[in-house]
C-alpha cells in the first residue's frame, strides 16, 4: 500500500503490466491539462540535469497532489512519483527488492487467478497473444503424435485449457502433449504446484494424454539446455514465449534466440507488448518519456475496462509500481531482479530473423482473433504488422494504439 508521506518509502506491490486507452469518467487519463505528465517529466528532466532544488521542489509538488485512489492523472503522479524518488534518491534497487519481497508473501493462487481471470475478462489484453500462438502451435503440430511445448511465460498456464479443447476435439487420434513450463519470475514459483495440478486435472477431463513439468531456479532463460528441459528426438516441439523475451538482459537477447533455435523446435510463437525501453535505457529523459506514455496507455485502458472500485484494477494498478522502478531506477549492472526492457515488434523481429523465418498467421487464426475481440467493448482492433519494412506479426490496438504484438516463427 502506498502512501503520499514524504519520504515515500511505503511502497505498492509487485510486478505484471499492460497498457491501453480512455476513461469511464469521461476525461482521459492525462486528458484536460495534463498536468501529472507535465509535472512528471519536469522532474524527469531536473533529475538527469542534476537540478537539486528543482528536483526537491517538484517531489514535493507531485506528493502533494499524488494518490493511488484518485483520478487516472493522480495514479500516475503517484507511481511515477516513487520512480523518480528512488531515481534521485539512489535507492531504486532496495525499493525494487521490498516490493518483490512483499508481493511473494502476499501471493497465492486463488488471488493470483482471481485477477487474471478478471482482467481476460474486460480486457483482451493477455487472450490476443494467447488465441493467435494457440492457433500457430496447433496448425504447426497438425498430425504430430507427440507434442512438447515449452512455455516460457509467466501467465499461470491460463493459455492452455483452450488448446487442450481443441486436441481432445482432433479428427485423428488424439496426442500425447508434454508441457513444460519455464518460469522466469519468482513470485510464480510458490503456484506452480497448485497449477500443475488442476492442469492435470482438466486433460484427464479432456482425455488428452498429458504430463506436466515445471523448471524453476535459473538465473536466466540462457541456462536452458535441450538434456534439461527433456527433449526427446521424437517429439515434436513448439516454444511459446509470452512476455518472456523481455525478461532477458538486452545484451543477452540475441544468445537466447540462437538457444531457442538449438533446441529444433517446429515453430516458436513470441508476444510481448509494445514499448521500447531498450534503445533509450542510457538516455533517462527519452526512457522516462517512453515509459510514460506506455504506462498512460495502460492506465487509461484499465480505467475504460473496470469499474471506478474495482479492487482488480487497483492491484493491476499496483503492479505496475515494481516494473516502472526497475526500468527507472535501477541500476541493470548490479542485478536485482527481471529485466523490464521492452522493445517494440519492428526490433523483436530484427533479432528473431537473425534465427528464424517468420510465418504468418493463417486466416483461419486472424479470423480467431477478431471474433475474440468482438466480445470486448469497442475499441479493439488486429492490425498485421508492414511487411515492407521487415516486421512481422500482428497487433493489438487500443484506440488506434499499439499495445500488444503477437508473432510465430519457424527456424
Amino acid at each position: 500500500m502506498q502512501s503520499n508521506s514524504s519520504n515515500n518509502n511505503n511502497l505498492p506491490q509487485t510486478s505484471h503490466t499492460s497498457t491501453s486507452r480512455s476513461s469511464d469518467s469521461g476525461e482521459a487519463c492525462g486528458g484536460g491539462n495534463k498536468w501529472a505528465s507535465k509535472l512528471l517529466s519536469e522532474c524527469a528532466r531536473a533529475i538527469s540535469d542534476k537540478d537539486s532544488s528543482k528536483i526537491h521542489q517538484l517531489l514535493w509538488m507531485l506528493n502533494e497532489l499524488a494518490s493511488p485512489y484518485g483520478d487516472c492523472d493522480q495514479k500516475l503522479a503517484s507511481y511515477f512519483l516513487q520512480a523518480l524518488f528512488c531515481k534521485a534518491t539512489d535507492s531504486g534497487q532496495r525499493c525494487f527488492k521490498t516490493l518483490a519481497t512483499v508481493a511473494e508473501k502476499s501471493h497465492s493462487f486463488d488471488s493470483a487467478r482471481k485477477l487474471i481471470l478478471k482482467f481476460q475478462e474486460v480486457s483482451p489484453w493477455t487472450t490476443f497473444g494467447h488465441v493467435a500462438s494457440n492457433g500457430a502451435i496447433l496448425e504447426a503440430l497438425d498430425g504430430e503424435s507427440k507434442l512438447h511445448i515449452i512455455d516460457i511465460s509467466n501467465t499461470l498456464c491460463t493459455q492452455w485449457p483452450t488448446l487442450l479443447e481443441a486436441l481432445a476435439t482432433r479428427n485423428d487420434e488424439t496426442p500425447r502433449l508434454k508441457l513444460t513450463v519455464v518460469v522466469t519470475a519468482s513470485i510464480v514459483k510458490s503456484v506452480m504446484k497448485e497449477i500443475g495440478q488442476r492442469m492435470e486435472k482438466f486433460a484427464r477431463l479432456m482425455g488428452v494424454p498429458f504430463e506436466f513439468n515445471v523448471i524453476s531456479g535459473l538465473n536466466h532463460i540462457g541456462e536452458l539446455t535441450k538434456e534439461g528441459l527433456g527433449v526427446r528426438e521424437d517429439e515434436a516441439v513448439a516454444i511459446n514465449c509470452v512476455g518472456a523475451l523481455r525478461r532477458v538482459e538486452v545484451d543477452e537477447r540475441n544468445s537466447v534466440i540462437q538457444l531457442l533455435r538449438s533446441l529444433s523446435p517446429r515453430v516458436v510463437t513470441v508476444v510481448e507488448e509494445e514499448a521500447d525501453f531498450s534503445s533509450s535505457r542510457y538516455d533517462f529523459v527519452r526512457c522516462f518519456e517512453e515509459c510514460l506514455r506506455f504506462y498512460t496507455l495502460y492506465f487509461e485502458m484499465l480505467e475504460e475496462s473496470f469499474a471506478p472500485t474495482s479492487n482488480e484494477r487497483l492491484m493491476l494498478e499496483r503492479e505496475c509500481s515494481r516494473n516502472i522502478i526497475r526500468v527507472l531506477a535501477c541500476d541493470e549492472e548490479n542485478g536485482g531482479g527481471e529485466c523490464e526492457r521492452r522493445e517494440r515488434g519492428i526490433q523483436w523481429s530484427g533479432r528473431l530473423r537473425e534465427a528464424f523465418s517468420p510465418v504468418g498467421f493463417s486466416d483461419d487464426v486472424v479470423d480467431d482473433v477478431k471474433a475474440l475481440l468482438k466480445r470486448y467493448k469497442a475499441g479493439w482492433a488486429l492490425v498485421l504488422a508492414q511487411g515492407d519494412n521487415h516486421e512481422s506479426g500482428i497487433y493489438l490496438t487500443w484506440k488506434e494504439e499499439p499495445v500488444v504484438w503477437a508473432s510465430a516463427w519457424k527456424p
